[in-house]
């Protein structure tokens, strides 16, 4: 069985996706979704276990090698990828039994739940797979259930933001495969490992050039990177609590890994960052969105949309660690992909338990949180601590070493940037702060938010802590990941 890991984390969901539609009424379509995910969750630290221990791990389908064949490829970085997806999806699951309750409604809790295991389905699959058209099947799987996830928001602005995600997403997707398309006439393969070994040959071609144009541009707007992200406020805010949190947490970390595998695996950094200008478009565009979106978040009256604003800058931090095209600054990019996850999942979590007492997210519902719900607030304030950057918290750990990244490329104005950054998300945190302490409470009998909902917030709040204090897994992982990707990132 432990051979087969790569496939299962992608077969379980597939499976259990269809028996879960099918069946009636909300708490065995949850037990079931929430077992498949804790199974998802075994097998991808099983699958980082082996990778730390025997290197690169290659899964052929059907037993056909490639090029001809399908393969999945798990190194170090898509293996820390996967450990984020089901282990923040085998969080969320517990914690959407009450909040699915509310916010969708028991009717349709067996779709949702589907639509939950396909979205996660989708994301392992675009981490696993080795070959480039696979990576468009599952954007699209992932994107379906997306798209269906939003529009079960109660509020009926949720239909708009599922509609607008559609037609972004539908372009990027676009894009992205006519990209691939571009270089599949070109090399007459899909395999990642084989477009790697072709396209050196090739890359003065105004074909391939042409091909990485679009490439980029896709999963740029699947990432939503400024100015091409329009589409996530309103799809964060207006969701159910539950995805909220599993898509703030690894949606746009899923395509930032999809740029990161074409930068440096297919194309190459020699061709990414020499023959093509990628770094002097990336670094304005992170730049402007990491300070615009922190300043846009602060004027925020819901807090959900503070925070989606705020996914948009840190979007901003990991692009500054890929454009400067160093291992140290690939490492710090990894570092936070990881570690805005954990942030990122609990924060948005937390905002589901005071959803799911006070029946809103504006600053308002915040008003005296600190004495009615303490334990819910103070998930927040720790949660907002690693958003800022604060020592002893993931947050730190991953700024810290992007700011060594610039310093070391003696970019010193980028390093003012990252300052100016986590001094905005003082001001926007800091917000919700002073309202939790010094407002007055809407309801002063409201009570605690249930065990099952602060549980989950609390195992993530944890994580924060524990990966800012003990930083060698991490760390360590991210940079064997940059190392590799920096020397092409595949055995050929």
């Amino acid at each position: 069985m432990l051979m087969h890991l790569p496939v299962l984390v992608v077969l379980a969901p597939l499976l259990a996706a269809p028996v879960v539609a099918l069946m009636r009424g909300a708490t065995w379509p949850w037990l079931l979704s929430t077992l498949v995910s804790w199974f998802s969750l075994l097998c991808t630290v099983l699958l980082l276990v082996q990778v730390q221990a025997q290197g690169e791990i290659i899964y052929t389908m059907g037993g056909w090698e490639a090029p001809w064949g399908i393969e999945y490829r798990i190194d170090f970085a898509n293996a820390l990828l996967l450990v984020l997806i089901t282990g923040l999806a085998s969080v969320v699951m517990p914690y959407a039994r009450l909040s699915v309750e509310q916010e969708v409604g028991a009717e349709r809790a067996p779709m949702f739940y589907a639509a939950l295991l396909l979205l996660s389905l989708g994301l392992c699959g675009m981490a696993a797979t080795g070959d480039a058209f696979n990576v468009f099947v599952f954007l699209e799987i992932s994107s379906l259930a997306t798209y269906t996830l939003i529009a079960m928001g109660r509020d009926r602005r949720a239909l708009t933001a599922s509609f607008s995600y559609l037609v972004m997403g539908t372009i990027g997707g676009t894009f992205y495969l006519i990209g691939v398309g571009l270089l599949y006439v070109m090399t007459g393969t899909l395999n990642m490992a084989d477009l790697a070994e072709r396209l050196p040959a090739i890359s003065d071609s105004s074909t391939v050039r042409t091909g990485f144009a679009f490439i980029v541009t896709g999963i740029c707007l699947k990432l939503a990177l400024f100015p091409l992200h329009l589409w996530l406020p309103n799809a964060y805010t207006y969701s159910p609590s539950a995805v909220t949190a599993l898509l703030g947490a690894t949606a746009t970390k899923v395509a930032v890994y999809i740029l990161i595998r074409f930068v440096f695996t297919i194309f190459g950094p020699e061709f990414s960052f020499g023959a093509e200008p990628l770094a002097e478009v990336l670094i304005p565009l992170a730049v402007i969105g990491l300070l615009s979106a922190s300043t846009v978040s602060i004027g925020q009256p819901n807090i959900k949309r503070m925070l989606a604003y705020s996914s948009v800058a840190q979007i901003g931090y990991i692009v500054l660690g890929i454009a400067m095209g160093t291992a140290m600054g690939l490492t710090a990019a990894l570092l936070h992909v990881f570690n805005h996850g954990l942030m990122k999942g609990a924060l948005f979590m937390t905002l589901g338990a005071v959803m799911y007492r006070m029946g809103g997210t504006s600053l308002s519902d915040m008003q005296g949180l600190a004495k009615t719900m303490p334990l819910t607030f103070w998930a927040f304030v720790i949660g907002g601590l690693s958003l800022i950057g604060v020592p002893l918290t993931v947050g730190f750990v991953s700024k810290w070493h992007l700011i060594l990244a610039a310093v070391e490329l003696g970019w010193w104005p980028i390093v003012v940037v990252i300052l100016a950054g986590s001094m905005l998300a003082v001001v926007y945190v800091g917000r919700v702060v002073e309202a939790g302490y010094f407002g007055e409470a809407k309801d002063p009998t409201r009570r605690e938010a249930p065990a099952s909902l602060l549980i989950p917030v609390w195992i993530l709040i944890f994580a924060n802590i524990y990966f800012g204090i003990d930083t060698r897994l991490t760390v360590d992982i991210a940079e064997a990941a940059a190392a590799q990707l920096m020397a092409g990132g595949v055995s050929l």
